[in-house]
């Protein structure tokens, strides 16, 4: 198996799938009101297309990949996708980034399909507040929760994008629920990649204030041992039983040194950096006909280009809402 290292001494063995631009709820950070800016549909990747990628990533040694979108579970047939996806040689890792809303109906397929590794984001458990945020119902979201945990799904986590003066209220609550249900819970700094909830000072909440909040209300036990293949660093809460994951993309000066992923949009653009304009377009090696040596070699020449770190703490300013790059 071949390795591929960037420009920076880093093993890249990862890659974030995004399947679709839509999703089934306004996200306040990634979707703006009324955002009606969809890709046409023959803009976006198909199955074959998609998994022709993951060939030519997996023949140059990424054993990594995360299903994402948008809201991935928006997209016709996305189970099938998976079932595939899981079934490609030398491929190790399968997991999903899903808003949760549709897991009443698609858990148990996609536990059938062989996915066992999903995080679910979850930005507050109060209805209202839910709602403020993501326009969304928070029911099948729990409900949802509950049934991969009742399906017997290994890994589950829960994300929560941190907005002071917005859900900065429901972090305890969230932890409780965490607790109570076996999961892990994340605590992601918002990032300046939507067009909607710019970052400021008064909506910023660091993950080092969320972090002297958990070791008030607990004592905290790092894990030595990764819990996923991301940035997150992880605490075990000894009272309370919870995994906890903290991630500061801006707070932590170190986020980047061991970054290990590249980014695939759904119109097939391949990002090596979430806080980073460039991309390369894959479809010269997709259409009209596939090329798998074409895609390898646009891959070679994108990861010889990818940044030590992102442009985050330099005034950067997102050009596509965060549903066209991929959660």
């Amino acid at each position: 198996m071949n390795e591929l290292i960037d420009p920076n001494g880093r093993r890249v063995d990862y890659l974030r799938i995004s399947v679709t631009d839509r999703c089934n709820e306004r996200c306040l950070y990634c979707l703006p009101e009324n955002y009606s800016d969809w890709l046409p549909r023959a803009e976006i990747l198909s199955d074959d297309e998609l998994l022709a990628v993951v060939r030519a990533a997996v023949s140059l040694g990424f054993k990594k990949f995360r299903v994402t979108g948008g809201e991935p579970l928006v997209r016709p047939g996305v189970v099938d996708f998976i079932r595939n996806l899981i079934a490609l040689p030398d491929v190790e890792s399968v997991q999903l980034t899903t808003n949760g809303t549709r897991l009443p109906q698609l858990a148990q397929p996609l536990f059938d399909a062989g996915l066992r590794r999903i995080n679910i984001s979850l930005d507050a458990l109060d209805e209202k507040i839910y709602r403020a945020i993501t326009s969304g119902d928070v029911r099948p979201v729990i409900e949802g929760i509950k049934l991969v945990k009742q399906l017997g799904f290994p890994s589950v986590k829960l994300n929560m994008v941190l907005m002071r003066g917005k859900n900065d209220q429901q972090i305890l609550p969230l932890l409780n629920f965490a607790a109570e249900h076996d999961v892990a819970l994340r605590f992601i700094e918002l990032m300046p990649v939507s067009l909607t909830e710019m970052l400021s000072e008064k909506n910023f909440l660091p993950a080092a204030e969320v972090y002297s909040i958990l070791k008030h209300e607990d004592e905290l036990v790092p894990l030595t041992e990764p819990l996923g293949f991301g940035p997150a660093k992880y605490f075990r809460l000894k009272k309370r039983g919870v995994t906890v994951g903290l991630i500061g993309a801006l707070s932590d000066l170190h986020f980047c040194e061991r970054c290990n992923k590249m980014r695939l949009t759904c119109d097939g653009k391949l990002r090596p950096c979430l806080g980073n304009h460039l991309e390369t377009d894959l479809k010269p090696g997709l259409r009209p006909q596939i090329d798998e040596a074409k895609v390898r070699e646009l891959f070679r020449s994108t990861l010889s280009q990818k940044p030590s770190e992102h442009l985050f703490r330099h005034n950067y300013q997102p050009q596509r809402v965060m549903t066209a790059i991929g959660g």
